[in-house]
């Protein structure tokens, strides 16, 4: 089997260590995780193997002999292949001519030969059992998970170094449990054919029932390597976080608050919005109601209506009195929201940290900006925010602190209702520990949250009940206690319980 291993690896920007003596073994025909908080050298290590970084010192061996990663040439070179969270294709391309992207096309009499462009396309998405996907169509009209495929398949088109080694970036972070199962169909294919992968994920289910080998980094090093089965969640988080966790979610407490509140928040009837056609619910304080579907079933669209981001139809109360219909309205309502794209409808990625926190709170022309400033640093501290200051552009900070930032804003008009749409999407798992905690803590003051994600055991450990959407229809109310992933997964396909 191929073998690439990188030893000692140390790369240094200034002061800083992104890379402080890390160490890597990869082969083929194996699964191998890598896993460390945001900031632990986990881009970095990937950046040197795509040929991006050049390491200050360390080694680079493929077979016991040494090799150079100077150029992402390079690295395709050696059979290496990258797959990222942000999938780049060409939207107004065909499948075939988005698979074919970085080769010459065929061509016959000097033209295209749209027929073996194709047939090249068709064979190589056979190649990967993958039979609904037509290379003719646009690539636009495919789902992330298709389009994931489509990536995995474009390696296998003939022509070039032959790929042993597939570098997967958080690969299922914009993915359905459907078009997940499906990347790891294809994963297990590819290990079976003797190729290797790196698996880059904060999902902690995934990568234990996945990888044979899991490293973890943590401040730039290599500080423990397990094979499957040797070590569990706990050991895991604790390599990564120097830190010992009784549990990744804590304890839930709803039944306390609801028994002595009694209080009814947040009732929803008949509400349509975009793909989500008909959602009845009702949520009492201190309680944490999920909302389950497949992609497609509305569950986004449901949040994005409740703040008002969507038209809606249906009645919406909060606190017995209609919600407004626009987000400021909502917001002074006690409504606040956290968006699932925290980059592109969250965060100012080039302004501070507190204009971001404060800016759905601000009232009149003029800002003070010591209350203001008192504001985020109290809010800071209550999510365990890491950051210089207030002052610190949210683009300096880890995915994990960028979301604490909109935590941090959601919590500073003490809300009555919070919405959460994938909270932990792209987080690691100190700051999911964080979030959860505070997810919890908050339900405990009495506020009703409602979390729409497509991470079934995040959904099942944090909540209370969980409204089940299917094709853009509520088909039931589930409650956790006792409650599976495969039950869960079972509901959302709309397959009643046996």
């Amino acid at each position: 089997m191929p073998q690439l291993s990188l030893t000692g690896l140390v790369k240094a920007y200034g002061a800083a260590r992104a890379l402080n003596g890390a160490s890597l073994d990869l082969r083929g025909g194996e699964v191998h995780a890598l896993m460390g908080e945001n900031g632990a050298g986990k881009s970095t290590l990937i950046k040197v193997l795509a040929g991006l970084v050049r390491p200050d010192c360390g080694q680079i061996t493929a077979g016991g002999a040494p090799v150079r990663l100077g150029s992402p040439a390079e690295a395709a070179g050696l059979g290496l292949r990258f797959l990222h969270q942000e999938l780049q294709v060409m939207p107004g391309l065909s499948v075939a001519e988005n698979m074919q992207i970085a080769r010459a096309f065929p061509r016959r009499f000097g033209l295209v030969d749209w027929r073996a462009l194709r047939a090249g396309a068709a064979a190589a998405l056979a190649r990967l059992g993958v039979s609904h996907i037509d290379p003719a169509m646009p690539i636009s009209r495919l789902g992330p998970g298709d389009q994931m495929l489509v990536r995995i398949a474009a390696t296998l088109v003939e022509g070039g170094a032959a790929p042993w080694l597939y570098v997967m970036d958080e690969p299922t972070a914009a993915l359905s449990g459907a078009e997940a199962a499906r990347l790891f169909a294809v994963i297990a294919q590819l290990k079976a054919a003797g190729a290797g992968v790196l698996y880059v994920s904060h999902r902690m289910e995934e990568v234990l029932a996945l990888a044979d080998r899991i490293t973890v980094l943590r401040d730039g090093a290599t500080v423990a390597s397990h094979l499957r089965g040797q070590a569990d969640q706990a050991r895991i988080i604790e390599g990564m976080t120097g830190r010992r966790f009784a549990a990744l979610y804590p304890p839930k407490t709803a039944g306390i608050v609801v028994a002595a509140t009694g209080a009814e928040v947040l009732r929803v009837e008949g509400l349509a919005a975009g793909n989500l056609h008909q959602l009845d619910l009702a949520v009492q304080a201190g309680e944490v109601v999920g909302i389950a579907g497949l992609a497609g079933s509305g569950r986004n669209a449901a949040l994005k209506a409740l703040i008002g981001a969507l038209p809606r139809r249906g009645r919406v109360d909060i606190g017995g009195r209609p919600l407004a219909r626009n987000p400021a309205g909502a917001w002074a309502q006690g409504m606040a929201y956290v968006p699932r794209e925290r980059r592109s409808e969250g965060v100012m990625v080039l302004r501070a940290v507190a204009e971001t926190v404060c800016l759905p709170h601000l009232r009149g022309v003029f800002v003070r900006r010591g209350p203001q400033r008192k504001l985020v640093q109290e809010k800071a501290a209550d999510v365990a925010l890491k950051a210089r200051g207030p002052g610190q552009p949210v683009g300096q900070l880890s995915g994990g602190n960028q979301q604490k930032v909109l935590f941090a804003r959601a919590v500073a008009g003490k809300p009555r209702v919070l919405l959460l749409d994938e909270p932990t999407r792209g987080v690691d798992v100190g700051a999911r520990v964080d979030i959860y905690g505070l997810i919890r803590n908050l339900a405990a003051s009495g506020v009703a949250v409602v979390i729409a994600s497509s991470d079934l055991a995040e959904l099942i450990g944090l909540c209370d009940r969980i409204a089940v959407l299917n094709a853009g229809h509520m088909t039931g109310i589930l409650p956790t206690a006792g409650l599976t992933e495969a039950g869960l997964l079972q509901a959302c396909y709309g397959v009643p319980a046996p």
